[in-house]
């Protein structure tokens, strides 16, 4: 006969769980990969806008003040986010390099800025509308001055007007929405995704692709060029 299993004493011995022979648990996906990821919602409607909405946006733009104005070009022509794009200062706006030059506010430090090449027509509207050569010329060369010196509710209530006016609703009628569509808009341009990355900020290039899953007249856009 087999001796007994000793104890340990004072303790008892330790009793097998059930699981104990099941392989261990796949690791759970970090949640910025595994949520946000897609360009539509949970109910399946589309997050970003179309060209011709953000036209139709920007067109009802022109009716409101020169400030909303400002930013709603800001928002459709560099893709940043609302709270970036709040953040822009006087000397940030580069006038020479055709640029504007955002810190990327999810990041896990402070201090990482990006350089997003802009059209003419929205460097010409901020240089009219807040005077921007007249402030950097200056000795302080508008450092620290913001563009729009707003609340990020006051901001999004100015934008979600403007959506209202250009009669879009909907999940993709937002600030988000509009970079959404700048990115679908970039890779339906044939711009490299790596380029896409750096212009919106993102960590992940992983992030950057969800633009490729493009539908539409976005999507047929992209096909045209595989059958030439």
């Amino acid at each position: 006969m087999k001796p007994a299993a000793r104890k340990v004493a004072g303790k008892p011995a330790p009793r097998k769980s059930k699981n104990d022979s099941q392989a261990p648990a796949k690791p759970e996906m970090p949640a910025q990969l595994s949520q946000g990821m897609s360009l539509y919602d949970a109910a399946g409607a589309r997050k970003y806008l179309t060209a011709g909405e953000r036209d139709a946006f920007l067109g009802a733009a022109e009716e409101g003040s020169r400030e909303i104005r400002s930013l709603c070009m800001t928002l459709a022509y560099a893709g940043c986010r609302l709270s970036e794009a709040l953040a822009l200062t006087v000397d940030r706006v580069d006038l020479a390099a055709g640029t504007l030059i955002f810190e990327t506010m999810k990041k896990r430090r402070t201090g990482v800025f990006r350089a997003v090449p802009v059209p003419p027509t929205l460097l010409k509207s901020l240089g009219l509308v807040h005077g921007i050569r007249q402030h950097q010329a200056q000795k302080g060369k508008g450092r620290g001055e913001l563009l729009w010196p707003w609340s990020r509710m006051t901001a999004w209530r100015y934008v979600h007007a403007v959506m209202e006016q250009a009669g879009l609703s909907g999940a993709q009628a937002s600030a988000k929405g509009l970079r959404h569509g700048f990115g679908v808009a970039a890779v339906s341009a044939g711009i490299p995704l790596n380029l896409v990355q750096k212009w919106l900020g993102h960590a992940n290039l992983t992030t950057t692709a969800i633009y490729a899953n493009a539908v539409g007249a976005e999507e047929k856009d992209i096909a045209k060029r595989m059958w030439g």
